[in-house]
């Protein structure tokens, strides 16, 4: 055989190997079965098990006793015969004994969650636990088949330690997590056996709950789901008030401090009152209440083809002054991710900040602590109410994948908040990831989250896919990225995306191969690097030799900067290190004398940014 015609054989069938995505072996199988399609959309044999909850909870906010019922009834909508339901008892991370990757304080550590009762119909069901994980037997639930089950249940908030969810002060709580819930079974995995450890968020099926609430009279209460009762708790006064915000633009103290001062917000002002909130197809329900919390609130028209409107609450502790903005800095999260980016209508009735010791999102609400600097206040904000769209709308696996939501909350950051106040430039990760790379703890994206903790699990959950989304969307352009995104969106909304199906969407979307850059930046090792390696300043017509000294394909921001002041700026996408170059050659004109050149912009990391400047003499 010819050896030139060889040779070419073989570049070419590298070159073919390389545009091949790694498909772990369960995740092969998937596609194999046809629950999953490599054209990026769920499978013709695709499925997700799903369930009803009603539940009843009488939280005591003098004892910290939380005791609650539930109904639930579970859809095996799998192709597999249930021997077993494996449910999630997420509390017990405070139980003595049960396995954390954080501490919490010893008088947090309790008896966890006491099951007082599980039956299913008139059988009464045994079970077993293992740290935050419950096992059921049950009678073979075949596909297609529902199950009911009834539980009573119990434990203690934690007081302190909090960890998403506890007491914030004396008359202010934030309650997740509370209820026993049916884990997920999938295509990929069976049950989700991963423990929550307290590092590692949440995997959660998509379902219907309505939750009734009771609480001593003076607490006003928030929750997940539209509140279908709110004409027999409130007086008159505040359901006006609460109309009006969610019909109008403008701000509306629901409740100020006077009316604090004045009592009777709530028509029983006696003993309890129960609190029913109900929501479809979501993947989690809690609630928040205080007895001294102000509430501010807006609304905002969040699709135009349909007039719905979103309203978006914060609700506050007055001594924290930080919050006095968050309300309007919501609201523009809000209007921000329904028309600017990701540019897709805001998916739930309503949206509330927290006031809360945490940074944390749950679907239609936010545990937010107060901060003292007011950039930090608006990227806080943003970045939480950004996770409705992930992992939430798209039912992310966040205890394995976290950078699939992660990384696109810190995006979300990156861009909305310098909408909010142009001023700011988020650099949230970027000089970590920088001063990390190439050193043991820096892990491949794609690296389980289960596998990682500390840095290594911050670097792959937040800065690199942030960095990832945002160069596929800069190498794309505007229109072409959103057909993308909208293409993912579509596919997997109310679904449980797994990465090679985020990577087939934004493939089939932009009618680009993208598997170059994914495989690069998200399954490689390597550092993110460049040089200025020559300069020829010979002339009018000048050339920058920018080299790769690292394997991560970097977006080109030079900065000319000129002798008499002025500066000129000259970009190049990711593109230019698609065909494997090891250097580009970028020309440009000038006329004016330059005193130097400078590679590197905001969101571009640099591990030797020592060879990033080229002085012209």
């Amino acid at each position: 055989m010819n050896k030139i015609f060889l040779l070419c054989c073989l570049f070419a069938a590298d070159n073919l190997l390389a545009q091949q995505l790694p498909v772990p072996a369960n995740i092969a199988n998937a596609f194999e079965t046809g629950t999953r399609s490599k054209d990026g959309k769920p499978g013709k044999n695709y499925w997700q098990n799903t369930a009803t909850y009603d539940i009843n909870v009488n939280f005591d906010p003098a004892t910290r006793l939380l005791a609650g019922s539930e109904t639930i009834r579970y859809k095996n909508n799998s192709s597999d015969t249930l021997k077993e339901i494996l449910f999630k008892l997420y509390p017990n991370l405070y139980k003595k004994g049960s396995p954390r990757l954080q501490p919490i304080q010893p008088e947090d550590a309790g008896d966890g969650v006491t099951v007082k009762t599980i039956s299913s119909g008139a059988q009464s069901l045994s079970y077993r636990t293992s740290g935050t994980n419950m096992s059921v037997k049950i009678k073979p639930l075949a596909p297609g088949g529902e199950i009911p089950f009834d539980i009573s249940f119990e434990y203690i908030l934690n007081k302190t330690s909090h960890m998403r969810t506890g007491e914030v002060d004396s008359g202010s709580y934030f309650i997740a997590y509370y209820f026993p819930r049916i884990a997920v079974y999938d295509d990929i995995d069976g049950w989700n056996r991963n423990p929550y450890l307290g590092t590692q968020e949440f995997y959660n099926d998509f379902c219907d709950f309505k939750t009734a609430i009771t609480v001593p009279a003076k607490y006003i209460v928030w929750a997940t789901g539209d509140h279908t009762n709110s004409s027999d708790i409130f007086s008159p006064k505040y359901q006006q008030r609460i109309r009006e915000a969610e019909t109008k633009d403008g701000y509306v103290d629901i409740i100020d401090s006077a009316d604090l001062a004045a009592g009777g917000i709530t028509k029983n002002t006696t003993g309890n009152n129960t609190w029913i909130f109900e929501s479809k197809n979501v993947t989690d329900a809690v609630f928040a209440l205080s007895d001294h919390y102000l509430w501010q609130s807006s609304s905002l028209v969040v699709d135009k083809s349909t007039g719905r409107r979103t309203r978006v609450d914060a609700v506050f502790n007055p001594q924290h002054k930080d919050y006095f903005h968050v309300v309007s800095d919501a609201r523009k999260t809000v209007d921000a991710m329904s028309y600017r980016f990701p540019k897709w209508p805001f998916p739930y009735n309503h949206e509330t900040v927290f006031d809360g010791l945490d940074q944390m999102e749950y679907p239609m609400m936010v545990n937010d602590n107060p901060v003292e600097d007011r950039a930090e206040s608006i990227e806080l904000t943003d970045h939480e109410i950004f996770h409705t769209m992930f992992p939430f709308y798209m039912g992310i696996n966040e205890t394995k994948y976290g950078w699939m939501d992660e990384g696109w909350a810190t995006l979300g950051e990156w861009l909305i908040s310098p909408m909010i106040d142009s001023s700011i430039v988020d650099l949230y990760g970027v000089a970590p990831y920088a001063r990390s790379a190439g050193t043991e703890i820096d892990l491949p994206i794609t690296t389980l989250t289960t596998q990682e903790y500390g840095t290594s699990m911050f670097l792959n959950s937040y800065p690199k896919p942030a960095m990832g989304y945002l160069y596929v969307k800069d190498l794309l352009g505007e229109d072409l990225f959103y057909k993308a995104l909208h293409t993912y969106i579509r596919n997997w909304n109310g679904k449980h995306p797994v990465p090679q199906d985020f990577f087939n969407s934004m493939n089939a979307g932009s009618g680009r191969n993208l598997n170059w850059f994914w495989k690069r930046w998200f399954y490689e090792d390597g550092v993110p690097d460049m040089a200025i390696t020559k300069f020829n300043g010979s002339g009018a017509n000048k050339q920058v030799v920018v080299e790769a000294q690292g394997v991560k394909p970097l977006p080109i921001d030079l900065t000319i900067f000129y002798k008499d002041g002025t500066q000129q700026a000259i970009h190049r996408t990711i593109a230019v290190w698609e065909k494997g170059a090891k250097s580009v050659t970028i020309p440009f004109k000038a006329t004016k004398a330059i005193e130097k050149i400078v590679l590197g912009s905001a969101h571009t990391p640099d591990s030797n940014p020592k060879d990033n400047v080229w002085v012209v003499k």
